[in-house]
């Protein structure tokens, strides 16, 4: 029987956590942890950030659906719209690097 919050993941459970982007529940490590650095919102690559977070997957489409949806002021509890350019020049960069280890 699975346990509540938990994902069989390779015969182990592992925590998972929903895309407020998409709104798919995963598995923890393929998301990233994004925090809330006054009215601007950063990605926790380490995971060690104080505050409460939020999980969206590392992909534009589901950045740009959080938006459109004003998913990261419910998801950080706060009111007013957030800067999202951090994590955008962060999904960006990213990108970009795939893009250029991908041989054409």
């Amino acid at each position: 029987m699975r346990q509540h919050g938990k994902l069989e993941y390779g015969g182990l459970a592992v925590p998972q956590r929903t895309c407020v982007g998409c709104r798919v529940r995963t598995v923890k490590s393929e998301l990233l942890r994004l925090v809330l650095v006054e009215d601007h919102i950063v990605p926790d690559l380490r995971g060690r950030l104080p505050g409460r977070g939020a999980s969206l997957h590392p992909d534009l489409s589901c950045l740009e659906l959080a938006e459109r949806r004003r998913a990261f002021p419910r998801a950080f509890r706060v009111p007013g719209p957030l800067d999202v350019s951090r994590v955008r020049a962060h999904l960006e960069e990213e990108n970009h690097e795939m893009s250029c280890r991908t041989p054409s």
